[in-house]
């Protein structure tokens, strides 16, 4: 039975110690929060034992085996390196840091530490992501020569003002998948191989990125558009090109839920194909499941599509660089 505990008591707090709970090899033990009232009120609902004021007092407890960082993510970099040097195994929520300079120390932690850390891009986890990946290996698309990717949600209100704004809070999705996607059709080390010019507009209520678009050329010559803003709409889209067919969810691929999940193969001049995948558990319970699967096989990182920390480097250095360029005026301005 492995025993977790968890950091923060927020809503994604709140949709972990569910997907937890609704297996039968893993349990909470003890939860952290800053205010008083919410933290008894959390852990009275989830059935948890230990109920500590900070994250350093759960981190020192010797019954917890593995903790979920569900802080606010420009404390995911301080909180993961704390972990790491207790020794504990690490789920931590997306995105990796807010920073480059944050999401290097947490590697050089994690990795001098000799614990397991995984980032909580939970859709990656599922079967879902993987049946895509067989279509893209399978030659049915032929070679891939773009990907199109957008997230937009009207969520500006709700967000964590210090977050850093979109690109780090929905644009981590189309970049994670597109990373899978490049790694995929062209190899490991394929991904990095790139350049990249952004834009995007600053919000006038917390001075975050709040639109953001992103256009990438690989060496190998395959280009890709990808867009992200939490200023407007409720809709998500990912679609893959090659030059015999091309791939397209139908559902949401970065939100898999418990029931239907889909998407199209269409090959060019025939007629379009769905491939449906259902398991009956969304992505945060199969992100659980892989977690309790590689620390039974004592493994420091999961198999992928799930990120390991190399990929969460890569994803969270594109992130950077597009952040970078939407606050970099153009030229002659």
């Amino acid at each position: 039975m492995l025993r977790w505990g968890i950091l923060g008591t927020s809503f994604i707090s709140e949709t972990m110690a569910a997907a937890i709970a609704s297996g039968g090899n893993s349990r909470i033990v003890a939860v952290s929060g800053r205010d008083p009232g919410r933290l008894a009120d959390f852990a009275g609902r989830h059935g948890i034992d230990k109920a500590y004021a900070s994250s350093e007092t759960l981190l020192d407890d010797p019954d917890v085996d593995v903790v979920y960082i569900g802080l606010p993510n420009n404390l995911h970099g301080e909180v993961a390196v704390m972990a790491a040097q207790r020794g504990k195994a690490i789920l931590s929520e997306k995105s990796l840091t807010t920073s480059m300079a944050d999401a290097d120390a947490l590697a050089r932690a994690v990795r001098s530490a000799d614990v397991f850390f995984m980032e909580g891009l939970m859709y990656l986890c599922h079967p879902l992501i993987e049946t895509f990946g067989e279509i893209i290996r399978s030659g049915r698309l032929g070679a891939i020569r773009s990907v199109n990717g957008v997230y937009a949600a009207d969520i500006w209100k709700l967000v964590n003002p210090l977050g850093k704004g979109t690109i780090f809070n929905l644009g981590c999705y189309p970049v994670s998948l597109l990373q899978y996607v490049v790694q995929t059709a062209f190899g490991p080390d394929a991904f990095g191989a790139h350049t990249a010019s952004g834009a995007g507009n600053v919000s006038r209520h917390d001075d975050n990125i709040c639109d953001a678009s992103l256009s990438v050329r690989f060496s190998n010559g395959m280009l890709a558009t990808l867009q992200s803003t939490d200023s407007y709409g409720m809709m998500s889209d990912f679609s893959v090109y090659g030059d015999r067919g091309m791939a397209r969810f139908l559902t949401n691929p970065w939100l898999p839920v418990a029931g239907k999940n889909a998407f199209i193969v269409h090959e060019y001049g025939a007629e379009p194909e769905e491939v449906v995948v259902e398991t009956g558990r969304d992505a945060f319970q199969h992100q659980v499941e892989r977690v309790e699967q590689c620390l039974g096989e004592r493994l420091l990182q999961p198999r992928r599509p799930a990120p390991r920390l190399s990929d969460s480097l890569e994803i969270m250095s594109m992130l950077a660089a597009w952040e970078q360029d939407c606050r970099t005026p153009p030229p002659g301005r």
